[in-house]
C-alpha cells in the first residue's frame, strides 16, 4: 500500500494547479450524476441528517456542492497539492490530509459518505478496508455514494498524463458494478440505487453511480 499511496500523493499534487483550474466547479458531471448527488443531499436531509464525510474530496468541489446544498461537509484527501487547492478556493470548507483506509472520523459519526471516484485507485485487495471504514463512520440508517469508470482490471491513467508533459506513473482499478455491489455487501451496505450511463465528451469508459445505507 505504501508505494501505491505514494505514487497517488505525487501523481495529484503534480496535477493540483491545473486540475483546479480546469475543473473550478462541475464541469466533469453530467446532470444525471449531480442528480445522484442531489439524491443522496436529500436522504440525508430527509432522515434528519446534516453531516457529509467526502472521502477523497481532491480541490474541494464536491464538497462545496454539498455545502450549497445545506450540508456540513468534512473532506479528506491524501494530496496535499489537492488540499491546498481545496483551501485556496473554499476556504470555509473543513479539509484534511487523511487514507481512505484510515478516515480521521469516529464512530457513526456522520449521516453520509461521499466515494466520488475515491475508490479507484485502491487494489482489490485494499478496497474492502476502505468500504469497512466508510461503515464504520456512517451512522445506522446513513448512506453512502460511490461513483466509478465500469471496466475491468487496472488502466494506465499515467499515459494521459505523460501525453501532457507530466512524468507521472498513475493506475485506475476498474470494476464492474456487480463486483463494486458485492463489495458494498460485504461491508455491510444495502443496496438503495444504482445508475450506470454510456461515455459521454472525451469519457472512454461507462460511469456508475451506486447509493447504499448501512441499516438502522
Amino acid at each position: 500500500m505504501a508505494g501505491g499511496a505514494e505514487e497517488v500523493r505525487a501523481a495529484y499534487d503534480a496535477i493540483a494547479e491545473e486540475y483546479a483550474a480546469t475543473y473550478p466547479t462541475t464541469e466533469p458531471e453530467a446532470a444525471v450524476d449531480l442528480a445522484m448527488v442531489d439524491h443522496l443531499a436529500r436522504l440525508v436531509v430527509e432522515s434528519g441528517g446534516s453531516t457529509v464525510l467526502d472521502a477523497g474530496c481532491g480541490t474541494g468541489r464536491m464538497a462545496r456542492y454539498l455545502a450549497d446544498r445545506g450540508l456540513r461537509v468534512t473532506g479528506i484527501d491524501l494530496s496535499p497539492g489537492m488540499l491546498a487547492m481545496a483551501r485556496r478556493d473554499h476556504p470555509d470548507l473543513d479539509v484534511r490530509e487523511a487514507s481512505l483506509l484510515a478516515l480521521p472520523v469516529g464512530d457513526a459519526a456522520v449521516d453520509g459518505v461521499l466515494l466520488w471516484y475515491s475508490l479507484i485507485h485502491l487494489t482489490d485487495d485494499e478496497l474492502p478496508a476502505a468500504l469497512a471504514e466508510a461503515f464504520r463512520v456512517v451512522r445506522p440508517g446513513g448512506y453512502v455514494l460511490t461513483a466509478f469508470q465500469v471496466g475491468d482490471g487496472p488502466w494506465d491513467v499515467g499515459r494521459g498524463l505523460r501525453e501532457r508533459g507530466y512524468d507521472l506513473a498513475l493506475v485506475r482499478h476498474q470494476r464492474g458494478t456487480k463486483a463494486m455491489l458485492d463489495a458494498l455487501a460485504t461491508a455491510g451496505f444495502a443496496k438503495e440505487a444504482r445508475l450506470v450511463r454510456q461515455p459521454l465528451g472525451r469519457e472512454q469508459h461507462p460511469q456508475a453511480f451506486l447509493l447504499a445505507r448501512r441499516p438502522a
